[in-house]
């Protein structure tokens, strides 16, 4: 393979393991002045500038100063069909889901549209400095097609699925047991590990499938169990109602899952905000994940997921952060993270800007079973790396003359930054914004 060696320099940031259960000086490292080496699509060289400087040669070194390069943002939950109707007046879960969301999907059965939303999503990612992400499309077969042709332009680690549903939806967005079925596998066999797209086995969510599908794609995840499996669960306490309606022999939400053997170490479910101890127990037993979204939550009226009870010691869970667009208001994990420390103080248990860091980088990468992929900046991991520009709107820029710390540092460019504090996105080595 052609050599394509490049290199980028400045402050670095990443994490080694998770500080909710760990001393941060274990978890962080922190580099003033760090020389990132990547070919190929990986990480080659990390050390302090003046270390690696004299073995470099006369490659090319793209510097940056007032920044701080981080492992690229991982997004673990969000709907790219839905990117046409983010910022709609909303209700609450279930109206919205009928008064846009079904709307806007039925859209998709066109592959020319649906290849023009996937553009305009994947590069409003990059300019937020999101790298990967774990994306629901629909129920049409083209319109995961499209999202996959449009990231395989960037060799962009894309995980996505189509929708399956069989019930509770408009006809035209309903497919069978056995079409959801057929079509996943053969999505499967056609995208899963190719480059670095992965598939994910996606049940909308349990009011939108029948017992038979369910079987199906219980019986998919077990064909398959390297697999990604994605859904939502405990979002919304009128959904947990419907779900205890339609499902009443199952003990709860995520029981009705688990039945089914979703459950298990790379299936993420997004928002989890009213889960019981009995769920956080069995979730923690098989290794399942949730996705915390708070931009969505709040829009929407759902509540504050409370992150560091999910963490609890006796039953830890694994936690990504999501955008969940459309329902999410923000492409900008920055912003993401300012609702997360939102969502911990309305829970009584804020947590730091570098937990909260670690959580949208390595965290997400833990959550979704890629750690030794992606999420951190190391030798020999996947090169998606994000460059936060410390000092890029006028009050920041202010803000940051009394930062006293790095923490402080980070807490202003999560509460106050957004898109215009990326100042540049590197996906498998290579700048795409």
């Amino acid at each position: 393979m052609q050599s394509n060696k490049t290199a980028i320099r400045g402050a670095l940031l990443t994490f080694q393991k998770d500080p909710f259960f760990h001393p941060m000086e274990e978890c962080l490292v922190y580099k003033e002045d760090a020389i990132i080496v990547m070919e190929n699509g990986k990480i080659t060289a990390v050390d302090d500038a003046d270390k690696l400087l004299p073995t470099l040669g006369d490659i090319a070194i793209e510097r940056y100063t007032d920044s701080i390069i981080t492992a690229g943002f991982i997004d673990s939950h969000v709907h790219y069909p839905q990117t046409e109707i983010i910022a709609s007046y909303g209700e609450q879960l279930i109206d919205w889901l009928n008064n846009y969301t079904f709307i806007a999907e039925q859209g998709f059965k066109d592959k020319d549209h649906a290849k023009e939303v996937a553009e305009i999503f994947l590069k409003e990612q990059h300019r937020n400095g999101v790298t990967s992400s774990t994306v629901f499309c629909t129920i049409f077969p083209q319109s995961v097609d499209a999202i996959f042709e449009e990231a395989e332009k960037y060799n962009m680690r894309i995980m996505a699925g189509k929708v399956c549903m069989d019930r509770n939806a408009p006809e035209a967005l309903l497919d069978t047991p056995q079409k959801a079925y057929d079509e996943s596998k053969a999505l499967i066999e056609k995208w899963h590990k190719k480059g670095r797209a992965e598939y994910v086995i996606t049940p909308r969510f349990i009011p939108t499938s029948t017992h038979e599908q369910l079987e199906m794609v219980g019986s998919l995840a077990q064909e398959f169990p390297d697999t990604l499996i994605q859904s939502h669960v405990s979002e919304n306490i009128g959904e947990i109602a419907w779900v205890k309606e339609l499902f009443p022999e199952a003990l709860d939400y995520t029981d009705a899952y688990d039945r089914y053997g979703l459950l298990r170490e790379r299936a993420i479910y997004g928002h989890g905000i009213h889960l019981t101890d009995r769920e956080f127990h069995v979730l923690n037993e098989r290794g399942a994940a949730v996705a915390h979204c708070p931009t969505s939550n709040f829009f929407l009226g759902s509540g504050a997921f409370n992150l560091n009870h999910a963490k609890a010691s006796n039953r830890p869970i694994k936690v990504g952060l999501g955008t969940d667009l459309g329902a999410g208001t923000s492409f900008s994990i920055l912003q993401t993270m300012n609702e997360a420390y939102k969502a911990a103080q309305m829970n009584g248990s804020p947590y730091s800007a570098l937990h909260t860091f670690y959580l949208a980088t390595r965290g997400t990468a833990e959550a979704l079973s890629l750690q030794d992929k992606v999420g951190t900046i190391a030798v020999g991991m996947e090169a998606d790396l994000a460059v936060i520009h410390l000092k890029s709107t006028p009050i920041i820029d202010y803000r940051m003359r009394y930062a006293n710390s790095l923490e402080e540092a980070l807490f202003i460019q999560m509460t106050l930054g957004d898109d215009r504090a990326i100042a540049a996105t590197y996906i498998a080595g290579k700048k795409v914004y």
